[in-house]
């Protein structure tokens, strides 16, 4: 992790300067008072939605928890709008664009899915079962492939070879 984190410096200041390339490019098709009114109705714009997707975000995960639901797709899927809306809320034309695709619901989708693969891998089954609910698993006939995991079972296939719906569970561990 801290590996990648000396890398932030040097991404921050190309993020700046395409933003500043991309200004000035539109800047000279539409006129710098268009490109300047448009970087300001964008941030304004990001502004009122972070309002609204921290709302919604807080809603969802409230409402999951009421319900006694795992409340990790919520969570993420709040975590997704809310980069969305600050980016909007970031002055510039590229992150007013990249804002405005993670709050389209297919690229949101996409992106929750991607969030919440990446929080599996990094807690453990355990953790990641109580945030996101039991996983679905594909099981197909042959010999089971060794896992990274040394808690997780290895499923048996059962049903004349078919894929089957499956749940990942820990020994020892009572649902």
């Amino acid at each position: 992790m801290r590996r990648g984190l000396r890398f932030v410096p040097l991404g921050l200041l190309v993020a700046v300067l395409l933003e500043l390339v991309v200004f000035v490019v539109v800047g000279r098709a539409i006129g710098f008072g268009l490109a300047l009114l448009a970087v300001f109705v964008v941030s304004l714009l990001g502004m009122v939605l972070l309002r609204r997707e921290g709302m919604r975000a807080w809603r969802g995960f409230r409402a999951s928890a009421e319900a006694g639901q795992p409340p990790g797709r919520q969570v993420t899927d709040g975590l997704v709008g809310l980069l969305g809306a600050l980016l909007l809320a970031v002055p510039g034309l590229v992150t007013g664009v990249l804002g405005v695709l993670l709050l389209v619901p297919p690229v949101r989708r996409s992106a929750r899915n991607g969030v919440q693969r990446a929080a599996e891998r990094r807690v453990s089954s355990m953790v990641a079962g109580d945030l996101f609910g039991p996983r679905r698993v594909r099981v197909r006939r042959g010999a089971p492939q060794p896992t990274a995991e040394p808690t997780v079972a290895e499923p048996t296939v059962v049903d004349g070879g078919r894929a089957i719906e499956g749940e990942i569970v820990e020994p020892g561990r009572q649902h």
